[in-house]
């Protein structure tokens, strides 16, 4: 497993800046000349398997340029515009995506290089690396990586963690 090869790693804290690719940005600029791979997760998410940071980490050692874990979108989804819904959309091929995100470096490095910051917002690094034309595979994503956001994910974290607890022992 990986988690075993970096058992006892050192472990550096970066400041962030005042929007995630500021924050990102801050960290690559941190990271050891070494370094070529890059996984991106959010705090939001405290519940990711490790397995599921594992699948990301193995997909991007194995060639891929980016890897995000996705699960399928349940819901019905729709466009809307001013109030109004335009379109519904085909969740057949919709997920949604999570973190952790897995990057060579130098594609997320030339990601954030490329971004123009006063251009459209941007939710996670991977749409940075779509808009460079590059290619972004999607590992199946867990129920339990879900962002920890509204007082309901509150309950829905505790009962995970229940689970987890009965579970390990």
């Amino acid at each position: 497993m990986l988690r075993d090869q970096h058992r006892g790693a050192d472990l550096d804290v970066v400041a962030g800046g005042a929007t995630r690719s500021e924050s990102v940005r801050c960290a690559l600029s941190a990271l050891p000349g070494g370094t070529t791979t890059v996984l991106v997760h959010d705090a939001a998410r405290p519940l990711a398997p490790v397995h599921l940071v594992e699948a990301v980490a193995a997909a991007v050692l194995g060639g891929a340029d980016a890897v995000v874990p996705g699960v399928p979108v349940a819901d019905t989804v729709k466009a809307v515009a001013d109030g109004v819904v335009t379109a519904t959309l085909d969740r057949s091929g919709l997920c949604a995506a999570q973190t952790p995100q897995g990057f060579r470096r130098e594609v997320l490095e030339r990601a954030h290089a490329e971004h123009d910051p006063t251009g459209p917002d941007v939710t996670d690094d991977a749409s940075m690396v779509e808009r460079l034309g590059l290619r972004v595979l999607v590992v199946p994503g867990h129920e339990e990586a879900f962002k920890v956001t509204r007082p309901l994910d509150l309950l829905l974290a505790e009962a995970v963690l229940t689970r987890r607890r009965a579970r390990d022992g």
